[in-house]
């Protein structure tokens, strides 16, 4: 008899990890996010985006839309290879599964890239980049319907105050919404739909071999709308900028499927809100394009709505600690209850 509690206590023991192991499986919202390494993964991903940008507007004089992506791609597929022969082991997991959902994702991600690219060539960056701001609200409603995250309050809260944000600095108007402007909103939806599609690949693909099967598709696609021999325009001082535009290029998806391993698409897209003011200093500083007091004013929205969403995870990763403290010691009183 003084052996059935103790056996009992055991099966409590190994009941409650599986238990709660169940719940973060059939609800991946009861996961705690990695704050910290988000913001890391996020800022990384921010300064990508402003390398390459600047990288995009220095090439556009001289190539087409196509031709810059061209280099991109061929360039990204040299890194990726010098990688691969630093790390042999990266190739083991580069494999043929889900290659419908790797095309989807590159097909999308091509179309983005290109109205991304025109777009930058032809409106100021702060206006492109306010137009990108679009990308998180397709994100959440996709997110939602395809992912099976939740909407919290502070999240759609938080997703609001940023939409604002970007609409003060952007202030829709004649010049906002020439063509140019249209391309780059329709750049938004697809990116949407790529970013979504690297969330559902991270569950069985490395990060390595999304970059890679990425930049074997878009290449052929790319060189397809090029000049065969764009290359021959190519100058000595083209060459940091296509170094930019290679390196800033994977540094984008790289950090970006890191950013996803460390919390839901929902938290992790608003964050990149603060592209619109920093693009738009970076436009003051170096090709003479004023912000006003409205850029600013959206600005500090932005900055405050990102940090209502941080603040509104942590809290929830702060109950769900709670929670499995909780679960933990009502387990204990099992594993040292009376003999019966």
């Amino acid at each position: 008899m003084t052996m059935v509690a103790p056996v009992r206590g055991e099966a409590a023991d190994r009941s409650a990890p599986a238990a709660r192991d169940a719940t973060v499986q059939d609800h991946p919202d009861h996961t705690p996010s990695k704050i910290g390494w988000l913001v890391v993964w996020m800022s990384g991903t921010l300064f990508s985006f402003v390398i390459a940008a600047v990288s995009v507007r220095a090439m556009s004089k001289t190539f087409t839309a196509f031709e810059i992506m061209t280099l991109r791609s061929a360039g990204g597929l040299v890194i990726l290879a010098g990688l691969g022969a630093l790390q042999p082991a990266l190739w083991t997991h580069v494999r043929l599964n889900r290659m419908g959902l790797q095309t989807f994702r590159n097909v999308a991600h091509f179309g983005s890239q290109i109205c991304w690219t025109f777009a930058i060539a032809m409106l100021p960056f702060a206006t492109v980049f306010a137009l990108e701001m679009t990308i998180p609200a397709w994100v959440t409603i996709l997110a939602v319907i395809f992912l099976g995250e939740r909407m919290f309050a502070s999240r759609a809260s938080a997703l609001a105050l940023c939409v604002v944000g970007a609409l003060v600095v952007l202030r829709p108007g004649h010049e906002a919404f020439q063509p140019a402007a249209l391309i780059m909103l329709l750049g938004a939806l697809l990116f949407a739909i790529a970013a979504i599609s690297t969330k559902k690949l991270i569950t069985t693909e490395t990060t390595f071999s999304i970059m890679l099967w990425m930049n074997v598709m878009q290449l052929p696609l790319n060189f397809a709308g090029s000049d065969p021999a764009f290359l021959v325009r190519f100058e000595p001082g083209l060459i940091l900028p296509t170094i930019g535009i290679c390196g800033a290029g994977l540094a984008i998806h790289y950090c970006l499927a890191n950013a996803f391993r460390c919390g839901d698409a929902i938290l992790v897209i608003p964050m990149d809100f603060l592209r619109v003011p920093l693009i738009a200093v970076i436009g003051w500083a170096f090709y003479g394009e004023n912000p006003d007091v409205y850029v600013f004013a959206g600005a500090a929205l932005i900055v405050i709505g990102v940090l209502w969403n941080v603040r509104g995870e942590a809290q929830r990763n702060d109950a769900l600690s709670r929670g499995a403290r909780a679960d933990r010691h009502g387990a204990d009183p099992q594993a040292v209850g009376p003999a019966a």
